[in-house]
């Protein structure tokens, strides 16, 4: 599927709640098999229906790329609190933040494609719903699957990690990679703010 990208009025939709008769249909169905080959094809480790131009609220989720995990240190991993976030089909998603912890880290988006900022978030989170069989989800969701969690559902309110970021960290994939990469946002934010 395309992944719209910011500008389409779509993404700045609050989705609808998926009625419980169209959670089984072929329609609903097919629509998450294909959001999920499409975040993994992209890649990602979270897509939102409104990214692929359905104003549903459907989100998928996961965070499980050997690969990926393996080429970052195990210190950036427990820095990030990046954990192994399995497959996750949640529909009419309820996120609720608990405690009072936040964290900043880099986020980029695959509707905002080339570009990453720091975001603050919370670091734990109550996820519910339903899976794509119609059966309960209940999640407490920590660290990096957290973070996911909470920029999935924004999409679904009609907000994007821009609306939410430190303007004065916006920067390229590219630069992030070649200036920023694997540094704290302290760091990077004093960098940022001493010239």
């Amino acid at each position: 599927m395309d992944i719209v990208q910011a500008g389409d009025p779509v993404l700045r939709r609050r989705a609808h709640e998926v009625p419980p008769e169209l959670l089984a249909t072929p329609f609903v169905q097919q629509l998450i098999a294909s959001m999920t080959h499409t975040m993994r094809a992209a890649p990602g480790v979270g897509l939102a229906a409104p990214q692929v131009g359905e104003s549903l609220r459907i989100i998928v989720m996961e965070d499980d790329d050997d690969k990926q995990l393996a080429a970052m240190s195990e210190a950036r991993r427990t820095e990030l609190d990046r954990r192994r976030l399995y497959h996750q089909v949640v529909m009419n998603p309820v996120i609720e933040l608990l405690g009072g912890e936040t964290e900043e880290f880099f986020e980029g988006c695959l509707s905002v494609d080339g570009y990453r900022a720091i975001v603050r978030r919370a670091t734990r989170v109550r996820l519910t719903g339903v899976d794509e069989r119609g059966e309960p989800v209940d999640l407490t969701l920590a660290g990096w699957p957290a973070r996911i969690a909470q920029h999935e559902c924004d999409h679904l309110d009609g907000t994007l990690y821009v609306d939410c970021m430190d303007s004065r960290t916006l920067t390229t994939a590219a630069n992030l990679d070649r200036w920023w990469k694997a540094r704290p946002a302290t760091d990077i934010r004093r960098a940022m703010e001493a010239e």
